[in-house]
């Protein structure tokens, strides 16, 4: 089935929130034991936004962020990205990853950390949400970003307007060793994929 992302009731955002909620915390927890230090992840948000409002969750189109962008595909399709403003990323990189300063962001070690971080949050993610839905949800290679927020985001919205001018996200802020990072997780499945997840769920 298609869902309409105007029509989506209460339980059903329940549901969603609650499938964010488990994938957020195994991401957590897999990245803390890869960099031995505490991960936590906050209580996912789930909305429906604009296609246009997107670029304004990082200040405006113009401001640069960093992450890792990745697709899905299987039983449910879609994008994930997890995007930090450039302050945020050097910070994790520098105090939590690497443990020492980072210059250029696209040199070659701090780029391969931060796809290594993309991985393990995506991977993780999708693990915990392919277990408890009885999905077969398969991510793509990490693409590192690097770019002004209106340009990363510009050729994932644009697929995602031939369909909708509404986007739903699933959207967790990232915070390490008790100081907040000002980092998202966002998870953008397609609309007939949101459908067969609803469904997988038992939420009618």
């Amino acid at each position: 089935m298609t869902i309409r992302l105007d029509r989506l009731n209460p339980l059903q955002l329940d549901a969603l929130k609650e499938l964010g909620n488990i994938g957020a915390g195994n991401s957590a927890t897999a990245l803390s034991q890869i960099i031995s230090k505490k991960i936590d992840m906050s209580v996912p948000r789930v909305k429906v936004y604009s296609i246009y409002e997107i670029p304004e969750l990082f200040g405006g189109s113009e401001n640069i962020v960093v992450g890792v962008l990745l697709r899905m595909f299987g039983d449910m399709q879609g994008s994930l990205m997890f995007l930090l403003d450039e302050e945020s990323a050097r910070k994790l990189l520098s105090d939590m990853m690497l443990g020492q300063e980072v210059g250029n962001l696209t040199d070659e070690l701090p780029m391969s950390a931060m796809m290594e971080v993309g991985n393990i949050i995506s991977s993780s993610y999708l693990n915990a949400l392919s277990f408890f839905s009885n999905l077969t949800i398969i991510p793509s290679t990490p693409a590192f970003a690097y770019d002004m927020a209106g340009a990363i985001l510009g050729t994932i919205l644009y697929e995602v307007s031939e369909l909708s001018d509404q986007v739903l996200l699933i959207e967790t802020d990232f915070l390490g060793n008790g100081e907040a990072i000002r980092g998202h997780f966002f998870v953008l499945p397609d609309l007939p994929s949101l459908g067969i997840l609803l469904k997988a769920v038992v939420v009618e």
